[in-house]
């Protein structure tokens, strides 16, 4: 059995500008692993200037020791086929993608190729190249659509919530179904990704995971107005500008799982990795909250008044709640635990974050 806990070999980061990937670059170089990472900036031309990765990539070429950056989009195969053949991985963790479900429509092709394409480029050549190795990738909770609208939400002040005797109240499990409903163009590209990462584990016997995350943040992230929710907001409140409300009236609320703890996930399964796994992984009870009481803590942290303009339009496809029941991953590994509750997330976005 390979005792991967002490090994020091290479691991492979795609999106390694980003927020996830960043954090798992750092993460992995501090264990002694020689990283390589792939970003190429998609991110600015998704959502502009704003949301790029530059500055995260000069920090982690100026700072991290045995990290090596490659500008490469995960879309040519060929040239990351020349990358796997110089190169034996021993862990692939799948951060790139286009992240907005708003973008999407705007240009199909190019957010399927990134989030579908681009994924089975990676999976087949990890196949090829490194089939002992462990593949991570990064899903989301888009994969199940519009269904979670349909439950019995009840409105409260600050909040839309359920019952505390609904089955999930303590947050939505791997079973719920992804048929029957509404998606966005993102979730399908998303979808598509997410089942070949469990088919490649299941059908050629791979040790592959799908992480359906719920929203990740933390204080890397560039958060843009098409993604980043949590960032971004604290950066419009930092700054003056107007940060608009899309729609049932402030009250979505969503799960917030800080990046250094989704790490902290990320390797404990590749210590005792499984075939074609899937695992809602998110803040769950443990970290959620609505866009009202956001704005409302970070008005209080900032010590500024939001500009905020409401729009009855909500998004397209979005959920009006959404949790993450983490009990099937705890199940799997016990020793995880969380390090971040709600409120140090959005200490550490206030106080770390990039918001100017």
């Amino acid at each position: 059995m390979i005792n991967r806990q002490t090994m020091t070999g290479t691991v492979l980061v795609t999106g390694s500008a980003g927020l996830i990937g960043s954090e798992a670059v750092r993460f992995f170089a501090d264990k002694g692993y020689q990283v390589h990472g792939i970003d190429n900036d998609m991110r600015r031309y998704f959502f502009g200037c704003e949301a790029s990765t530059a500055r995260n990539r000069r920090e982690l070429e100026s700072s991290v020791r045995g990290y090596t950056h490659h500008a490469l989009d995960i879309r040519d195969a060929d040239a990351l086929e020349e990358l796997f053949r110089c190169h034996r991985y021993e862990l692939i963790i799948h951060t790139a993608a286009q992240p907005s479900h708003d973008w999407a429509a705007s240009e199909p092709f190019t957010d399927f190729t990134v989030n579908a394409n681009g994924t089975l480029v990676l999976l087949e050549l990890f196949r090829k190249y490194c089939p002992e190795a462990v593949f991570i990738f990064t899903s989301t909770n888009k994969v199940y659509g519009d269904r979670p609208n349909r439950l019995a939400l009840v409105e409260e002040e600050t909040r839309f919530e359920l019952p505390v005797d609904h089955p999930y109240y303590h947050g939505i499990d791997e079973t719920l179904s992804i048929d029957g409903c509404k998606h966005s163009l993102f979730g399908v590209s998303k979808v598509a990704g997410d089942m070949l990462v469990q088919e490649y584990g299941k059908y050629f016997d791979l040790h592959t995971v799908s992480f359906r995350g719920g929203c990740l943040t933390g204080p890397n992230h560039a958060g843009a107005r098409l993604h980043g929710f949590l960032a971004y907001l604290a950066r419009s409140i930092a700054t003056g500008r107007e940060y608009t409300i899309n729609g049932y009236k402030g009250k979505q609320v969503r799960d917030n799982i800080h990046a250094s703890d989704l790490i902290e996930a990320f390797w404990h399964f590749f210590q005792q990795p499984r075939k074609g796994e899937v695992y809602n992984i998110g803040g769950g009870r443990h970290a959620n909250i609505s866009i009202l009481e956001a704005i409302s803590g970070f008005e209080e942290r900032l010590g500024k008044p939001a500009q905020i303009r409401y729009s009855d339009t909500h998004r397209n496809g979005d959920h009006i709640w959404y949790i993450s029941a983490m009990d099937k991953f705890k199940s799997h590994y016990p020793g995880w635990r969380y390090t971040y509750d709600i409120e140090q997330i959005m200490d550490d976005i206030c106080e770390q974050g990039q918001l100017e």
